[in-house]
Formats: C-alpha cells, sequence, structure tokens
C-alpha cells in the first residue's frame, strides 16, 4: 500500500524516551521521570467528584465549538486574569492544544506556506505543520535573547506565519508585553499569521505571563487544560480567534473532531472553579525549580537561563557531550533518571543540549538530583 509523504515526519523523541524509561520500569527498575511535562498531579479532586455525579447524563455529542457554559467560563477567565473583555463566541474548545494546532494551521495558511519556529520550540509544531502540508522554517535563537525570536525574523525569513511561545517549551522563558507586542506588529506589517502558545499561563513564578489578547486582537491565542490545570490525560483545550475566523474554524472542527470530549470538557469546566488545589499544585512547581536550579549546578549541569515559567530547564551540555542522546540514554541506564535530548527541540543544535522536567513530586525531584550528582562524580572519577 502507498504512503503519503505527509507522514515523513520524525518521532516526537520524548515518548521514545518514555518508553525506553517504562522498559525498564518492567525490568524492575525505579525511574525518575524528568523528560516528560507531565505534572505529577491529576486533575482537581473536587472537580473530578462534580463529573463523577454527572455521569448518569448520556454526555453525547457538545456542538462543534465546545460547550457554551465552559466558553462563558473561559471568557471570564480573561477578564480574570488578564482584564481582558473577550467574547464567549471567540473561544473553540478543542481535542488538547495539538487539536487546536491542527485547526489554526488549517485555517491559517495555505500549502507550502513558510510558518517560522524559534528555535529550540515544541517539536511537534514542526511535524504538525509538515504534516498539513505546510514548511516550517527554524528560527534560531540565542541565550542571550532568552531563546525567543525577534520582530526582525519576521521579513528577515520571509514568513507567513510565526508562532511564539510563552512560557516556552522547553527554555521556560517569557515574552513580556512590549516584546510580544513587536513580534505581533511584525507580523502585521508582513501580512503574516501570529499564533500564540500559552499552554504554560498558570505555571509562572516571579512574573506573571502576558497574553498576546492584551496586545492585539488579530492573533490565534492557544491554551489547553494540561498543565495548569493537570488534565493531561483528558486531551482538552481551547482557542481564542478573531470574530471573522469564528465560522470556518467551526466547520473545521465540525468535520475534523465533531466536538472535543463532553466528560473532559465538563471536568475542565469544573476545574476552573478549583483555585485552592492548582495554587498548591503551582508552590510544588516552584519548590522544584529552586531545587532544579541550586541541585544541576552542583551536579556540573551549570548552563541556562533560569525559567520563568512552565516546568522545564534546558541545558547546554556542551561540556560533557556532543551527542545529547546517547548522553541521555546513558543517563537512563546509569542513573536511573529519564532526561530528553536537545535534539527533540532543536535539530540543528540540540545534540549538545537536554532538556530537564520539574513537574513532578518534589521527592522525586530530590531524588534525582541526588542520582544525577552521583552520576556526574562517577564520570570524573
Amino acid at each position: 500500500m502507498r504512503l503519503s509523504r505527509r507522514g515523513d515526519v520524525d518521532p516526537f523523541i520524548v515518548m521514545d524516551v518514555m518508553e525506553a524509561a517504562r522498559q525498564a520500569e518492567d525490568a524492575g527498575r525505579h525511574i525518575i521521570h524528568m523528560e516528560v511535562g507531565q505534572p505529577g498531579t491529576g486533575a482537581p479532586a473536587a472537580a473530578r467528584a462534580r463529573l463523577a455525579a454527572e455521569l448518569d447524563d448520556p454526555l453525547g455529542y457538545t456542538v462543534g465549538l465546545g460547550l457554551p457554559d465552559l466558553r462563558a467560563r473561559i471568557a471570564r477567565h480573561y477578564a480574570d486574569w488578564y482584564d481582558v473583555d473577550l467574547d464567549p463566541a471567540r473561544v473553540v474548545i478543542t481535542s488538547g492544544a495539538s487539536g487546536a494546532f491542527l485547526l489554526a494551521f488549517s485555517a491559517l495558511f495555505d500549502n507550502g506556506e513558510r510558518v517560522g519556529l524559534g528555535t529550540p520550540c515544541y517539536p511537534s509544531y514542526r511535524q504538525i505543520l509538515r504534516a498539513v502540508g505546510l514548511t516550517p522554517v527554524d528560527i534560531p535563537t540565542t541565550l542571550d535573547q532568552r531563546f525567543q525570536p525577534l520582530p526582525s525574523d519576521v521579513a528577515t525569513h520571509d514568513l507567513d506565519g510565526l508562532i511564539v511561545a510563552s512560557p516556552a517549551n522547553p527554555t521556560g522563558t517569557m515574552l513580556n508585553r512590549a516584546a510580544l507586542g513587536a513580534l505581533a506588529e511584525a507580523c502585521a506589517a508582513a501580512g503574516a499569521a501570529f499564533v500564540s502558545d500559552e499552554i504554560y499561563h498558570g505555571i509562572d513564578y516571579d512574573t506573571r505571563p502576558v497574553t498576546a489578547l492584551q496586545v492585539t486582537d488579530d492573533v490565534y491565542v492557544i491554551n489547553s487544560f494540561s498543565k495548569y490545570f493537570s488534565m493531561t490525560g483528558w486531551r482538552v483545550g481551547w482557542m481564542v480567534v478573531p470574530d471573522d475566523h469564528v465560522r470556518t474554524v467551526e466547520r473545521l472542527a465540525q468535520n475534523m473532531f465533531i466536538c472535543a470530549p463532553h466528560a473532559a470538557q465538563r471536568l475542565a469546566l469544573h476545574a476552573m472553579d478549583c483555585p485552592g488545589e492548582l495554587i498548591a499544585n503551582k508552590a510544588v512547581y516552584a519548590e522544584n525549580r529552586d531545587l532544579m536550579i541550586t541541585g544541576l549546578k552542583a551536579a556540573g549541569f551549570d548552563r541556562f537561563a533560569p525559567p520563568d515559567g512552565a516546568f522545564y530547564i534546558y541545558v547546554d551540555v556542551s561540556a560533557h557531550t556532543d551527542d545529547a542522546r546517547a548522553f541521555a540514554a546513558q543517563i537512563l541506564e546509569k542513573a536511573g533518571v529519564a532526561v530528553t535530548p536537545g535534539i527533540d527541540f532543536d535539530a540543528a543544535r540540540g545534540h549538545r543540549w537536554l532538556r530537564f522536567s520539574y513537574a513532578r513530586s518534589t521527592a522525586d525531584i530530590r531524588e534525582g538530583l541526588d542520582r544525577l550528582s552521583d552520576f556526574m562524580a562517577g564520570r570524573k572519577a
């Protein structure tokens, strides 16, 4: 049987690392998971209890744009967090952020158009773009610019669109209001679409993130219930689009997905009203972040930009290896700690970088750091 070139995409390497870690666990080993951005907590208990009480309902299809109550609650969320007056009609509920990216790329771009990505970046941007017939354009960024693209990159790379993430994966760095506004203006001047990935909003430390909706309405904002709301496996997210794009996105959503899972949408609605549990989760990430910054430096992993948000640290390991994938495999084998090689995020330069996630429990982070320190000491012996 023939195959389409659309399927000729790279693997999501962190998933391969997860599988190697699972095999080690099946063999009886205890693995510390620093490879995947999955909160160690589940969805808020109070939200799960409310959903359980609703499961006698049929939970059939919802309308393509999502439960009206959830869309209205998300609009209120923007008022509460950002002082943004958002029409709920502009909110689209999606099958995770991944579903939102498929909808956004399908609505915004024609085949072959060029979409810029500031590397290192979330690898699935690139692979989804390729799978739908678009051209991902890597824009190398630097530690000095905190791994974020510059407004001049839009014209320099002749882009039809630009994706930014703040807080970013894998680096945890953020764009302030002026920087985000300058990128939006550069896209508008070039006639390029602007897409803002905001799935790590809520997981911040010293400075609150800025939503692109505070600087422009000519943007697709993508968010998810996976991270701050700890709902990774429920696969529900959302997207905010300009008024005149709603019907286009609705038609695509109806045909591609029918709707996001009904039970997940209801759980998401309830999770938004569980601030106590969510704030407690964030306090764990903050403690883990402090431990990681200190512990990684002590172990010899000392070249990184301290993260503003999310739960990752992206480390330059060129002093230790020029093959991050082999180095990550060695760390898993010798130390029992799963980490992600940078080639997942930057194909050109990632062989000198590792990403460490601190999304799990504080006890796991402490144990993982002890193991990493012992591993590095053993390499010097």
